[in-house]
């Protein structure tokens, strides 16, 4: 077994080159390897996905790239990328490729909430959580978290404000991998650094994330094959409410308008589009009062997500009752349960509570990176007490999709975003 163990704290050795080109057409881009002199050693990456992997993390340092009249993000507005040892206030066990996409694409969604203090959790490269607040970045960071106690357990969380010695408090009680923040409160590394395997990241960046957003960024895929997918990155056209489209269609002769959202639905919509951002498709996103109450990823189909998503949202509200009311996590409670009376009646009694609050879902908003093919995906989520849905429109249905919300007693709303959201 600790052999085993001891691959995970192993650093590989990368034999990737110092420099990258990319030459498309007349266009050269030059990117510098990233390094780091860490316990007097110069490493790059940790390693890759798995412990087996060499990687190398590369930073554009020149050379800049225009399609179509439309200037790409270039040399000088690195974030992770651009990470030295100065940011690295902590460097942990090292970090390796994951703990850096996660933070990237805490990012990628940050980029559309500077307006407010705001903290994502990010597990395997999607959120558990995610909270926005005029209350501050400590409340922003408890919303986050309590969101999805469980998922949120060796995560990443990043922050679009400076960390304060509350935030820091509330992240060490609990067991992170990784924490970024653009600057950090005088006390607050003291009390992260209690965690000595714990990544501290300082981005100065992050505070001008809002230029960022202006601007596409090139998107590389890599095929099996060894081929290259070149595109343009998703930009989020939803920034604030009136990028919405009103959701109607018309159907033999008949047009079909669903309710407009209330100011206070459309900050919950606009919140939960941008988290939509950095979700891996099929994917829906349940939203109440700036924090996510569900989030259903990575699904082959659109009302299997929902159901998934509902599924979940039970399971962790039900969690949240047994962690806070016994202590103990609810997979902890079952198995007491299963030789005390005492824990049974307790894992019942809750149980039946976060069935009858339907996992917190009502009074939630929600969104769906691609239009409903059909009704059955939007009935499921008003099931759970939705007030309003939006979604990119476009589907045969979307007669069929509205007249559903409007039979919905009372009224639930809908708007178009003009847009896909997929993420794959």
């Amino acid at each position: 077994m600790s052999d085993l163990k001891k691959m995970y704290s192993t650093l590989l050795h990368d034999h990737f080159p110092d420099d990258l080109r990319i030459i498309l057409g007349e266009q050269e881009l030059v990117y510098k390897k990233r390094t780091w002199n860490i316990g007097g050693e110069v490493r790059g990456l940790r390693y890759g996905e798995n412990p087996d992997q060499p990687a190398a993390l590369y930073e554009h340092v020149s050379g800049g790239l225009e399609l179509d009249g439309v200037a790409f993000r270039g040399p000088g507005q690195g974030l992770v990328s651009a990470l030295t040892e100065e940011h690295m206030l902590q460097a942990g066990k090292h970090p390796g490729k994951t703990n850096f996409t996660d933070v990237d694409n805490a990012l990628n969604i940050l980029q559309y909430l500077t307006k407010r203090p705001a903290a994502v959790i990010l597990k395997h490269n999607n959120p558990c959580g995610a909270a926005w607040t005029d209350q501050g970045v400590e409340e922003a960071v408890s919303r986050a978290f309590w969101a999805d106690r469980i998922a949120a357990f060796g995560g990443a969380i990043v922050v679009n404000r400076e960390l304060t010695k509350a935030s820091a408090e509330l992240i060490n009680s609990f067991y992170f991998e990784v924490v970024a923040a653009p600057s950090f409160e005088a006390g607050a590394v003291d009390i992260l650094k209690g965690r000595k395997n714990l990544r501290i990241l300082e981005i100065p960046g992050i505070a001008r994330l809002d230029e960022l957003a202006m601007a596409p960024f090139l998107d590389i895929k890599a095929l099996f094959d060894g081929g290259l997918v070149l595109q343009k990155s998703f930009q989020s056209r939803i920034r604030e409410a009136a990028d919405f489209l009103p959701a109607t269609a018309e159907k033999d002769g008949t047009t079909y308008t669903a309710r407009k959202p209330t100011a206070k639905e459309m900050a919950d919509l606009i919140f939960a589009w941008s988290v939509e951002a950095g979700v891996s498709s099929n994917s829906v996103i349940f939203v109440r009062d700036g924090v996510t109450t569900g989030i259903g990823t990575g699904e082959q189909d659109r009302v299997g997500c929902v159901d998934l998503t509902v599924s979940k949202a039970r399971t962790k509200y039900a969690d949240l009752l047994s962690f806070k009311e016994q202590k103990q996590s609810i997979y902890e409670l079952m198995l007491a349960a299963r030789s005390d009376e005492a824990k049974a009646s307790a894992l019942a009694d809750i149980r039946a509570r976060a069935e009858a609050a339907r996992g917190g879902l009502p009074g939630s908003v929600v969104v769906s990176d691609g239009f409903f093919p059909f009704r059955d995906g939007a009935d499921v989520c008003m099931d759970q007490g939705v007030t309003a849905i939006a979604q990119p429109g476009g589907s045969l249905r979307d007669w069929e999709v509205i007249r559903a919300v409007n039979e919905k007693s009372p009224q639930v709303a809908m708007v178009f975003t003009g847009q896909r959201s997929f993420k794959h």
